[in-house]
């Protein structure tokens, strides 16, 4: 009889894993619980994450809630710049005169050659110091709270140095000459103005005048900046400004808040789902602090801001926790109470700034709640892979026993066989 290594090694093989098999079965399980769970929470975690950049997204910057509109009689003259404390209004504007920067050239000064003194702003600056114009124009660069910038204009083979103020409007004038050893001159290119505009009255006369060192006029109305672009002339028709609310786009801000909290909630039903015959049951099912989360977010829909809530602006939840918007509620009420809209929204510690903290206490990837549960599941996949290893090892362990108490029982047969055949 010859010793059968597979069948020996088969027997082994089937002996040893029947040993390990209810513990491999448990880690297994284990195992599969721990990463689905954690897929879960990582899932949750990225739409909260989602839901709150939207949601700080709808007032970061100048971008409110509210959004009002300007529109202007004249295209060219001005754009403006809405803010949320407009008030609606009419305004008629003349453009008299845009903001310009001083600007001189120096000519007839020749590289190689340079001599003279030029005087900006009472700093003197000695040509005779420098080899070049363009030496001249980096010291002159390179001069701290100067407030003039320096650049070489070449032109039918002369090279022009010319000084420009850094800022435009009259107060960013700067003084300028050079000492009557010198063999250049100077020629005004242009002069430093303040923009000028006028509220009501008529070109150049009356109303209310308004200056700027800039071509912006920041607040100029409450809420309102104007950027102006083109002056009038004696004789045009004053630019009429008009401010109104823009119904639309405020409602579509609404509604973009409504859409992201929507399907924050679909991903909430998808992953608490309790199943049926029919639907798949959630990783999370019966998961009450994932369950908390969810109450704390529906807890703050209804919670009154400033004495005011969606509710108050026809936005509600239906049946199934999603938000809709009652269109005509929502523009009569906002066209009542803008300022109160607002608030609601964008108020230090109202809604959207109450949702981004609390979203925060969940998801922030320092110490957020869903990071710590996940960290968790982490150690605990850790240690089953390392409850895995052991396993192996017991596994080798009976195998190699079996193994050999299979080799030996299959040798002890075959030398009986022998024995046997002797006789």
């Amino acid at each position: 009889m010859a010793i059968d290594s597979n069948y020996i090694k088969q027997m082994s093989t089937q002996l040893a894993t029947y040993e390990v098999q209810s513990s491999l079965d448990r880690l297994n399980r284990n195992e599969s619980n721990y990463k689905t769970q954690r897929d879960a929470l990582s899932k949750l975690r990225t739409s909260l994450t989602t839901f709150k950049s939207a949601v700080s997204g709808l007032k970061t910057g100048k971008a409110t809630m509210l959004v009002n509109s300007a529109t202007t009689s004249q295209e060219g003259y001005v754009s403006a710049t809405v803010g949320a404390k407009a008030q609606a209004g009419s305004y008629q504007f003349y453009v008299e005169q845009l903001a310009s920067k001083q600007q001189v050239a120096v000519q007839g000064l020749v590289d190689g050659s340079l001599s003279g003194t030029l005087t900006l702003k009472g700093q003197d600056f000695d040509l005779s110091g420098y080899a070049t114009l363009e030496d001249a124009a980096k010291a002159i660069n390179a001069t701290a709270d100067l407030g003039v910038q320096a650049t070489l204009v070449r032109s039918n083979g002369q090279v022009n140095l010319v000084l420009t103020s850094a800022e435009s409007g009259a107060a960013n004038a700067f003084a300028i000459s050079l000492s009557p050893d010198s063999s250049g001159t100077t020629t005004d290119l242009s002069g430093a103005a303040d923009a000028r505009i006028r509220m009501g009255g008529s070109y150049d006369v009356g109303g209310i005048e308004l200056t700027s060192s800039s071509n912006t006029f920041d607040n100029v109305i409450e809420g309102v900046s104007l950027s102006v672009n083109k002056v009038h002339k004696d004789g045009d028709p004053a630019l009429t400004l008009t401010i109104d609310q823009d119904k639309s786009a405020t409602k579509g801000k609404a509604q973009s808040f409504v859409d992201a909290f929507n399907a924050l909630m679909t991903s909430f039903d998808s992953l608490t789902a309790s199943g049926s015959d029919s639907s798949a049951r959630g990783a999370l099912a019966g998961d009450s602090s994932v369950r908390a989360i969810e109450g704390r977010l529906n807890t703050l829909l209804r919670t009154d801001f400033g004495g005011n809530s969606l509710i108050n602006f026809g936005i509600s939840a239906d049946r199934n926790g999603k938000l809709t918007i009652d269109t005509a509620r929502f523009e009569a009420a906002v066209a009542k109470d803008p300022a109160g809209f607002e608030a609601l929204f964008t108020g230090k510690d109202n809604l959207l700034d109450s949702i981004d903290k609390t979203v925060a206490s969940y998801t922030s990837t320092t110490n957020g709640m869903l990071k710590n549960r996940m960290d968790t599941l982490d150690m605990n996949l850790r240690r089953t892979n390392e409850q895995f290893d052991k396993l192996q090892q017991q596994y080798d362990s009976h195998y190699s026993r079996y193994l050999k108490q299979f080799t030996s029982m299959m040798q002890t047969m075959q030398s009986m066989e022998q024995t046997f055949g002797m006789f």
